[in-house]
């Protein structure tokens, strides 16, 4: 008997013997497809080539595509659990061709590969054709030799595919299995069909028209095969059962929860733990993927089907956390094929922890509030919306909780009541908002906001995705059409752009619509929305289309490295000067990275030293950077650091990095942990280096250090590399020698320019406008002696004053120099005459008549300057009237 495992290899091993590349599946996230919640079928990584708008380096392709089908338009999870074959998870075999071959290849892989590689029996086999694809039927007959009542023609479009109003389509056929007449149910096409006797287990899709709007089709120039086989079907049948859930991987799973909950797998309790292997698969490959449970988006989802799971753990009486120890169960049944699973073991098994444990308080809770509300209602009745509402509003019981415990008692919810409270709460949030004081232009945000939903962020792990275009503002308003020239705002459903937020910059990049290019020329955030501001290149952009939204991978890249060091240096920081280092605003840009802190002195050299050595001995680490969702109180138990200035919700992302023996983290071994919603590098190893430019003041008790990292580091190193080398060849030393030989020169410098000072000095007191060396004549009884200097700076003034004092004992002196036509003045007075004269009002009185002003110092000592040095006689005569005014 084959087991699942066995069925996917022979699959693609025999494909891969036809000519098929075995391609990996693409992630559960779309990246091509916005109209998506989920992948949800094996062609949609290959959406681009069947339209023609990508090509690959290959014709022919096999997949074993991990789905998931729980939300959006394909949503089985309410059946999940009570029927034979709903799965929320599932995989789906398939080959494909993109213009290669067609029908008369197609359809014998497929018999050949149900008949002979899977031993499937021939007898048991029906096929179903569109009603008009006689081409399709003719091969059935010539291939499989199967008799026209087992060849259905079917009219409906169940039998015709079509990848939207517009564009490839195409018919179908598929390949039935018949259980035989124990079970019920009728052929395809019947009014028994949905019953368990004849079973789908692959079909076929023949892409060979383009659809036009007014309904017309055409030939595709390239026919193409796009074919889907559901493994778990195909295993069960193989195996012996119509029951998807009696098949060995499922079962593997479901004897792991009743062991688990030392109960019957097939028990009571069988719903219960078939539920649990379901969810368990989908929430574990949708965190593997980068999903993480939140209240948004695909997040939400996930956390539904968690919750649902847990859900039934506690009725099976689960008294502790149950999904995470199922974990290596699910990694050692599938992880062989989907490595991803193994890699990502730790993340999901925590993660389903944390979300359990803080479930089961809303869980007890919120069951206690329903049964009290249903003892108030007659014993058929619906459960009024409000009061749902009331249970998911105050108490945190989300509706579909609610609708699966009432399900198993034969109730329902009113959803209109639901409804109609929640849109009302809707409209006190927004009046109250309206009042809050914010911009009045930003209220359109909020009206987006509130009709389309929140922009889902793909930006941590993808640096493109398409999107569908739900918004464009213009100065301020909503319009329905963006043309070449316009500054708008474009708001996806979904973006890889960062906005701007938490010392992170905005992404830049470009967005390719149906008809126009557009350049994004920042990112900012409002009301849970990705403002793209953009500038239209070329063409239109009109509201519900589609685009390729493409980040600016380097300078996204180069962000990421900044932000990364922020955080290691935010640590270093902490271990180096001490706890009260805390972040104070920061900016990660794509050329630098600031970091301001509280710290109320200067770094040391030996601080910047050993912070830049520590910081880049993190990064040789190479440790996994890993994210984790959680709620504030449980981060910071873990020792996480949060970032100033963040408003932080019921959950937030926490980034971990580097090893050491910190006692924080999850294996209380993390060097950094940190609340931070932006975007990281993968390995430390990515950030390439780290070097500290700069320390300095930004504020009272807070410093700030300017760094550069990666490839803009390394131009610094080389630029100051050349610098260095520059210099060895001026002073004529080598490299190695060039800071000694620096330091003689700039010390025979001070040697000799203390010679010429001095010399300077000489000339000077030797030599005056007057020819002779100054003496002291007597001006209203004050000794006064005054020179007209040539040779002499400003600053060589002082120094003569002080020589004059001390040669003349007792005199007000006056020097004005001739600094390249610009005057220089300095007054001194003895200390015995300081109480007659004051050295300060002789350099005004100097300083007037050479066209300056003020002057000042003290009494036996002053400075000052004027434009006119030719006046110097002027001045000093001036000086001298004001001592015969005394």
């Amino acid at each position: 008997m084959p087991s699942l495992n066995d069925i996917r290899t022979t699959f693609l091993d025999y494909f891969e013997r036809q000519g098929h590349r075995v391609v990996p599946s693409s992630p559960l996230v779309p990246r091509n497809d916005p109209t998506l919640m989920f992948a949800n079928s094996g062609m949609v990584q290959f959406k681009n080539l069947f339209t023609g708008a990508e090509t690959r380096d290959y014709t022919r392709a096999t997949t074993s595509q991990k789905c998931v089908r729980a939300g959006g338009k394909h949503n089985d999870l309410d059946n999940v659990g009570y029927t034979n074959r709903h799965h929320t998870f599932f995989e789906m075999l398939g080959n494909f061709s993109f213009g290669d071959y067609f029908k008369s290849d197609a359809i014998p892989f497929a018999w050949e590969m149900v008949t002979r590689e899977l031993g499937i029996d021939k007898s048991k086999l029906l096929v179903t054709v569109y009603h008009t694809d006689e081409e399709a039927a003719e091969l059935w007959k010539k291939v499989a030799g199967l008799p026209d009542e087992r060849i259905l023609r079917i009219s409906t479009d169940d039998n015709f595919w079509t990848m939207g109003p517009t564009g490839p389509c195409g018919p179908c056929s598929e390949i039935f299995y018949d259980h035989g007449e124990d079970f019920w149910g009728g052929p395809p096409g019947s009014p028994e069909e949905d019953g368990d006797r004849f079973i789908e287990i692959w079909n076929l899709v023949f892409m060979q028209y383009e659809q036009f709007e007014d309904g017309t089709r055409r030939d595709l120039p390239n026919q193409s095969i796009d074919t889907g086989m559901g493994i778990e079907r195909v295993a069960a049948l193989l195996q012996g059962t119509n029951d998807n859930y009696a098949t060995d991987l499922m079962r593997a799973l479901i004897e792991a929860s009743a062991h688990a909950t030392s109960s019957d797998p097939d028990g009571p309790g069988r719903t219960h733990h078939r539920v649990i292997a379901d969810h368990l698969r989908s929430a574990s490959f949708l965190i593997a993927d980068g999903v993480m449970p939140s209240n948004e988006g695909r997040g939400y989802v996930l956390r539904r089907i968690m919750r649902r799971a847990m859900r039934h753990a506690h009725l099976l009486g689960a008294a502790d956390p149950l999904l995470h120890r199922l974990v290596p169960e699910l990694v050692r049944q599938m992880g062989g094929h989907y490595t991803e699973l193994g890699q990502a073991q730790s993340l999901i098994r925590q993660t389903l922890e944390a979300e359990e444990t803080r479930f089961r308080q809303t869980l007890d809770r919120g069951l206690r509030l329903l049964d009290d509300e249903l003892d108030k209602l007659a014993p058929d009745a619906t459960l009024p919306g409000g009061t749902a509402f009331k249970l998911y509003d105050t108490y945190g019981f989300p509706l579909d909780l609610t609708q699966d415990a009432l399900r198993e008692r034969g109730r329902q919810v009113e959803t209109a009541g639901f409804d109609a409270a929640m849109e009302e709460q809707k409209a006190k949030a927004r009046a109250a908002w309206s009042g809050s004081g914010e911009a009045t232009d930003a209220r359109v945000w909020f009206e987006i906001a509130d009709r389309v939903g929140v922009t889902e962020f793909l930006g941590y792990d993808s640096d493109s995705a398409e999107g569908q275009l739900v918004a464009i503002v213009k100065d301020g308003a909503e319009v329905e059409q963006a043309e070449e020239g316009d500054s708008v705002v474009l708001i996806f459903n979904q973006t890889p752009f960062y906005g701007e937020s938490g010392g992170q910059i905005g992404d830049t990049g470009t967005v390719a619509g149906i008809e126009g290019t557009a350049s994004v020329v920042d990112t900012k955030r409002a009301a849970g929305l990705w403002l793209h501001q953009a500038e239209i290149t070329s063409g239109t952009f009109a509201l519900h289309t589609g685009a390729e939204l493409m980040v600016d991978s380097a300078r996204r890249n180069d962000i990421r490295a900044n932000h990364s060091a922020t955080h290691l240096l935010n640590e270093a920081l902490r271990e180096r000067l001490g706890d009260h280092v805390a972040q104070r605003g920061s900016l990660n840009a794509p050329d630098r990275l600031r970091f301001d802190f509280s710290h109320g002195a200067a770094l040391s050299d030996e601080d910047r030293s050993e912070l830049e050595a520590e910081v880049n001995r993190l990064i040789r680490q190479n440790s996994a950077v890993e994210t984790r969702v959680m709620t504030p109180d449980e981060a910071r138990a873990l020792g996480a650091q949060a970032l100033f200035g963040e408003k932080y919700g019921d959950e937030v992302r926490v980034v971990s990095m580097g090893q050491g023996e910190t006692g924080k983290g999850w294996d209380r071994q993390t060097y950094s942990i940190e609340l931070c919603g932006g975007t990281h590098v993968r390995q430390t190893g990515d950030i390439g280096l780290f070097v500290l430019l700069a320390d300095s003041a930004s504020s009272a008790g807070v410093r700030r250090i300017e760094a550069l990292t990666g490839e803009a580091a390394r131009r610094y190193l080389a630029d100051q590399d050349r610098k260095v080398a520059e210099i060895a060849g001026v002073v004529k030393a080598s490299q190695a020698e060039v800071v000694d030989r620096v330091r003689m020169l700039v010390d025979e410098r001070r040697k000799l320019q203390a010679e010429v000072a001095d010399l300077r000095r000489q000339v000077a007191m030797g030599t005056s406008s007057g020819g002779g060396e100054a003496s002291a004549a007597p001006v209203n009884g004050i000794p006064f002696a005054a020179q007209s200097l040539q040779g002499v700076t400003g600053k060589d003034l002082p120094g003569l004053i002080d020589e004059m004092k001390a040669r003349l004992g007792s005199a007000a002196i006056l020097l004005v120099a001739d600094a390249g036509g610009k005057a220089a003045v300095a007054a001194g007075v003895t200390a015995d005459l300081t109480e007659k004269v004051s050295a300060v009002d002789l350099v005004r009185a100097a300083v007037a008549e050479l066209g300056g002003k003020g002057g000042g110092g003290r009494p036996d000592m002053a400075q000052g300057g004027g434009p006119d040095a030719s006046r110097a006689d002027d001045a000093i005569a001036a000086a001298k009237k004001h001592l015969e005014a005394i």
